[in-house]
C-alpha cells in the first residue's frame, strides 16, 4: 500500500473502456459472446464485514492524506509489518510510524488514493485485500506498485497485520493527450453478432479528446456513452472519464506499452455495482487497432477475458 522504495507509489485501478457495454448489473458475454448470468451477491454478514475493512482503508487513507504518522500506524495491529519489495521490513506501530513520519518529511505535499482490485474474506477474523494507489507528487514523479494487505478483527475493528509492496517501473514519458491524436475519427467494430461504433474528436479548446460511441447489441438493444481523455498535469499521466446513458460512470489511468496503451479502470455501473478493468489496445496501423479487456470484475465476482477485438476507421475516414 503504500511506500516502497521510500514511498509506495501505488496507482489507482480505475475503470474507462473504450469497447462500451463491456458490463451490464448482473450479467456478462463470454468469450464468444453468449449471455451469462454473474451472481454479484454477498451475504449480509460478510458484506457487512467487507464494507468495514473497505472504510478502515479509507481511514488509512485518510491518516496519509493528513500527513499523520501515528494515525497512520495505528491502522495496523500492534504487532503488524510493512514490508517493501527490496525486502525491507519495520515491525510494530512505533517502527511504521517512524518511518510514515521520514515519508511525510521527503514528501510534504504528497497524497494518496487507492483502488482495491480484490477483497475476501479467508474466516470470520481474517481477510485479504489487493489492489493499487497512487502517491502524488512521489520523490521520482509518478511511480507504480501492488499492494496485497492482511486484515486481522481485533474486538469490533479490522486492523492491518501484514502489508507487502509489488514495485513496477514508471512508464515511459508521455506529453499529453495529443499523444492520442490518431484516434481522431469515426471507428467501428463488429464482434459477434455486436457492432460498435465511435466517433472521436478534440473538445473543450483541444484539451480532452471526446469519444462517443454506440453499441448494438445482438438482440437489437442499443447502449450509448461518451468517454473524455486528457492529461493529469499533477500525476503526469493520461486519464480518462466515462459516462454511459444507464447512468455508469467510470475513471482510468493509461500508460504506454509497446505500441499501444493500457487503461485501469475502476468504476460502477448505473445500478451502483463495482466494476474494474485493464482494457489494452495495441495499434496495428494509422487505420486499425486491437482492443481486449481482462482482468474484469464485477461486484464480487470475476469475469473471463474478451477476445482481442479488431477495431477499424470509417472507410471514409481511412481515405482521407
Amino acid at each position: 500500500m503504500r511506500f516502497g522504495n521510500d514511498i509506495a507509489i501505488v496507482t489507482l485501478s480505475l475503470f474507462a473502456t473504450l469497447a462500451p457495454g463491456v458490463y451490464s448489473q448482473d450479467s456478462a458475454r463470454g468469450e464468444k459472446g453468449e449471455q451469462k448470468t454473474v451472481s454479484t451477491q454477498v451475504s449480509a454478514p460478510d458484506e457487512s464485514e467487507l464494507e468495514s475493512i473497505r472504510k478502515q482503508s479509507q481511514v488509512f487513507v485518510s491518516a496519509f492524506n493528513k500527513h499523520d504518522a501515528k494515525a497512520v500506524a495505528e491502522c495496523w495491529t500492534e504487532t503488524g509489518e510493512f514490508i517493501d519489495d527490496s525486502g525491507k521490513r519495520w515491525a510494530g506501530r512505533e517502527e511504521i510510524e517512524k518511518a510514515y513520519a521520514e515519508v511525510f518529511a521527503n514528501g510534504p505535499h504528497a497524497e494518496m488514493q487507492i483502488a482495491i482490485e480484490s477483497l475476501r474474506l479467508l474466516s470470520k477474523d481474517t481477510a485479504i485485500e489487493e489492489g493499487r494507489s497512487v502517491v502524488v507528487p512521489g520523490p521520482n514523479g509518478t511511480g507504480v506498485c501492488r499492494y496485497t494487505a492482511i486484515h486481522v478483527k481485533v474486538g469490533e475493528q479490522w486492523l492491518m497485520a501484514s502489508v507487502r509492496d509489488q514495485w513496477i517501473e514508471a512508464p515511459p514519458a508521455v506529453r499529453s493527450a495529443a499523444d492520442l491524436e490518431w484516434m481522431i475519427g469515426s471507428w467501428i467494430a463488429e464482434e459477434h453478432g455486436i457492432r460498435m461504433e465511435s466517433i472521436c474528436s478534440w473538445a473543450v479548446n483541444d484539451r480532452f479528446l471526446e469519444r462517443k460511441y454506440t453499441t448494438t447489441q445482438v438482440d437489437g438493444s442499443v447502449t450509448t456513452g461518451v468517454q473524455l481523455i486528457g492529461w493529469n498535469p499533477q500525476g503526469k499521466f493520461v486519464q480518462s472519464w466515462d459516462f454511459s446513458a444507464d447512468g455508469g460512470h467510470s475513471v482510468g489511468v493509461w500508460t504506454p506499452t509497446e505500441g499501444g496503451w493500457q487503461a485501469e479502470v475502476q468504476g460502477m455501473t448505473g445500478a451502483g455495482v463495482p466494476t474494474s478493468a485493464v482494457n489494452v489496445m495495441r495499434r496495428l496501423d494509422g487505420n486499425a487497432s486491437v482492443w481486449q479487456s481482462v482482468r474484469r470484475t464485477l461486484g464480487q465476482a470475476s469475469l473471463p477475458d474478451t477476445d482481442e477485438i479488431v477495431i477499424r476507421r470509417r472507410q471514409q475516414d481511412a481515405a482521407k
